[in-house]
């Protein structure tokens, strides 16, 4: 649990003559903005004295060369990248050189065959077939020997990217355009591949005889800069301020149809729907199939071509979501089997069958759960993979550390590829996991913060309060969004929401009565706040029908300290009769011998038994209970909060463990008992049910029980809602969603797995 920071007092006053509410005038400063004009000119970028691009490192002779190839009508290719950054970098090149003329064609690599950077074999390809000069863009830094074989044959070659500078020399291109090579405090110091491109776009069409205005191509840069999380100072910031003001007016045909395929408002439109709604769409394409027809998509003037284009992606983004899952439950499942490499500094993964252009997302979902860097790796011989860090661990100098053991590998600090010999793999972890405790112990990295920028009540938040935070948006990396906190509430409600039920809104009340409602994205199968606890959350706007309304989004919550009532419990006497070997059938034997005997005994034993047992022993579930003087545990619980309320509801002074499992626990027999289930529901209880009853007829958890019904729904088999207490079902005749139905599945399968994996804990346990 991170720690949390009071915000430190400040005076504010410098910034008075901007009529800001005080708290973001007080927020600014903390941010270390003193004077009037120095925060209007970071809130207005019409105030932002834009930096020239003759500041690049290697840009006019860039530009002579490119001007040089024009007059003599010789061939460009653009070299991108497959990811967001590397295909708007792409387009914006191809757009610029088309308008002023050039004869250009371009090439962004397939991930599955080529991978990063730039292969011999296909550059070959492209000087065979007539390019006489070579422009990446998002690519290029590390690449010597594409470089030197370009200039064996004659072909120049001129880099524009961002990737961290290699060790040693550069390579010998007639340019290398990369603002690396800047002073970190320079205001161009932190463009990604796209910013790049864009200054030499700038610079070109500045003394070109053209319609086409620089202007005009900020909405890409806006799509490159944020999906590439680029640091959000100086001209970075510029340019995604002014590139969300084009994409609102979304005069792009196929960002168009993009928009409209994901019911996003392009007025509404902010950073968050480039990083949760544009570019993961736009990713999936560089992930699972080829992105060059990306660059179509964005300059196409033909709507029927453009849906085309913007139907396949959103086919590719639900197949990324599917894999995406399944390569995440896989990692899980290793380090259950193998808990060992949870104590190692770095988690480094391995399947041959895991789709590569998925495992950084993957890797990145892994390290954020685990809180350490996390490298997955796919293939055979060689293996490659993606890395994914936390803060305070550049993963890309970690990973140099291990350079004898690799064939290649690049990246930020944040996340790099590489490729090693597949007998590397044992001494890669071991090497990784070094590199990074050098790491942490160098930079004595502290305990986990959480800085909170102001403590206020829920009556002060405001739809005023809200828009005057947004005016220092857009907010990523370098700029945080503001981190408010309220102190004291009690969770009123809670409400599973979005397509799958992943997410929850909270409503929330403090002690005067007042509520407020927060979304907490993933937070379905988190623990929920109970009692008294404070809440850490950014506050927004958004559109609802046509209204605006506040959007709070859960952060953090911190339980607030009671002081416990001085009550001894008392002492529960316990009988141990767990098996050693549960499938063992005189150990069966045994069991039931010992179940009669303990019943005959004790009349008056409540005997907790579900799923499969529940009608054969004569027991009570979860929903049957009441206090007695002895429980009898037949059946283990699927969770650790089912087996607190059991204790809680029968205050028993003595406990009879048996502990046995209630039933096959695959999702097929799981799913026909529920539809037996649901279908006695149906048929006798006009469709209405409790979960806590579905929950002991099988001896689940509530997910799975709600994951089950929507897998059910998603077969056509029946229809309905669920809601806090329980379901509503309806008779249904509708044909399958086998997307939905491949989701579902696939998240009923991890919460099974998670049950087992509590009861054979709960069996091993020591009493």
């Amino acid at each position: 649990m991170p720690t949390w920071l009071d915000p430190a007092p400040v005076n504010a006053q410098n910034l008075d003559e901007l009529g800001l509410h005080p708290i973001v005038s007080r927020a600014l400063t903390r941010r270390g903005f003193d004077s009037a004009g120095a925060a209007r000119a970071f809130i207005e970028p019409g105030l932002y004295p834009v930096t020239p691009a003759s500041e690049l490192p290697d840009i006019e002779p860039a530009l002579r060369r490119i001007w040089k190839a024009l007059r003599q009508n010789e061939r460009i290719c653009v070299w991108g990248d497959f990811d967001v950054d590397g295909q708007t970098a792409t387009t914006v090149l191809i757009q610029t050189l088309r308008a002023i003329g050039a004869n250009v064609t371009y090439h962004i690599p397939i991930r599955e065959k080529e991978s990063h950077g730039i292969k011999i074999e296909y550059l070959k390809t492209e000087i065979d077939s007539g390019a006489q000069l070579i422009l990446t863009c998002d690519t290029g830094i590390s690449e010597h020997k594409a470089v030197d074989y370009a200039n064996s044959r004659g072909v120049d070659m001129l880099i524009t990217d961002h990737h961290d500078l290699p060790e040693g020399s550069l390579p010998k291109a007639l340019a290398v355009i990369n603002p690396k090579r800047l002073p970190e405090s320079h205001p161009l110091a932190t463009l990604a591949g796209v910013g790049v491109a864009y200054k030499l776009a700038e610079a070109l069409l500045q003394n070109a005889n053209t319609d086409l205005a620089p202007e005009s191509l900020r909405d890409l840069a806006a799509l490159g800069l944020v999906a590439d999380v680029a640091t959000l100072s100086g001209d970075t910031r510029y340019l995604v301020q002014r590139g969300l003001e084009q994409l609102r007016r979304n005069q792009r045909l196929g960002l168009q149809v993009m928009l409209e395929l994901a019911g996003t408002n392009p007025l509404q439109l902010n950073e968050t729907h480039i990083g949760f709604t544009l570019g993961p769409r736009l990713n999936a394409i560089g992930r699972l199939g080829d992105a060059n027809s990306v660059v179509e998509l964005l300059t196409t003037h033909d709507p029927a071509k453009a849906r085309v284009l913007a139907a396949q992606l959103e086919g590719l983004n639900q197949e990324r979501q599917l894999l995406t899952s399944q390569v995440t439950q896989a990692a899980q499942a290793q380090l259950r089997e193998n808990p060992a490499l949870l104590e190692q500094a770095a988690l480094v993964l391995h399947h041959p069958d895991w789709p590569a252009g998925i495992i950084g997302i993957a890797a990145s979902r892994l390290a954020e759960r685990y809180q350490r860097p996390t490298l997955l790796l796919t293939g055979r011989d060689p293996i490659r993979g993606s890395a994914r860090s936390v803060d305070g661990v550049h993963i890309t100098e970690a990973i140099r550390a291990c350079g004898q053991l690799l064939l290649g590998f690049g990246g930020h600090p944040m996340a790099a590829g590489l490729s090693l010999p597949a007998e590397n793999l044992t001494s890669l972890r071991r090497e990784l996991s070094r590199a990074v405790e050098s790491q942490l112990k160098a930079a004595a990295r502290p305990q986990a913060e959480l800085q909170i920028d102001e403590f206020l009540s829920l009556d002060k938040l405001t739809l005023d309060l809200a828009a005057q935070i947004e005016q220092m948006a857009p907010f990523g990396a370098g700029n945080p969004p503001l981190l408010l906190a309220t102190r004291n509430l009690e969770l009123a409600a809670s409400q599973k929401i979005g397509k799958t039920g992943e997410h929850l809104k909270l409503t929330v009340r403090d002690e005067t009565g007042n509520v407020a409602s927060a979304l907490w994205w993933g937070g379905a199968k988190e623990e929920q706040p109970s009692g008294r606890f404070d809440l850490a959350y950014t506050l927004r706007t958004s559109d609802f029908k046509g209204q605006k309304q506040l959007a709070l989004e859960l952060v953090d919550f911190r339980i607030v300290a009671e002081k416990p009532l001085e009550i001894e419990s008392p002492k529960i006497e316990t009988i141990d009769l767990r098996a050693a070997d549960a499938r063992a059938d005189f150990e069966a034997e045994k069991r039931m011998e010992a179940l009669k005997r303990i019943r005959a005994d004790y009349p008056d034993a409540l005997l907790f038994a579900e799923g499969n047992d529940r009608k054969r022993l004569n027991g009570k579930g979860r929903n049957e209970l009441s206090e007695a003087e002895m429980l009898i545990l037949w059946t283990t619980p699927p969770e650790r909060r089912v087996y607190e309320s059991i204790l809680e509801t029968v205050k028993p002074r003595r406990l009879v463990l048996f502990a046995q499992d209630p039933g096959d626990n695959s999702p097929e027999a799981f799913l026909a008992r529920l539809a037996g289930v649901l279908k006695f529901v149906l048929n006798q209880r006009e469709g209405r049910v409790s979960l806590a009853e579905l929950g002991a007829a099988c001896g689940q958890g509530e997910a799975a029980i709600r994951s089950g019904f929507e897998y059910l729904k998603a077969s056509g088999q029946l229809a309905g809602e669920s809601d806090a207490d329980g379901l509503t079902i309806r008779q249904a005749n509708a044909p399958a969603d086998e997307t939905a139905k491949a989701q579902y599945l696939s998240q009923l399968t991890v919460l099974l797995n998670e049950s087992q994996a509590y009861r054979n804990f709960f069996r091993g346990q020591k009493v």
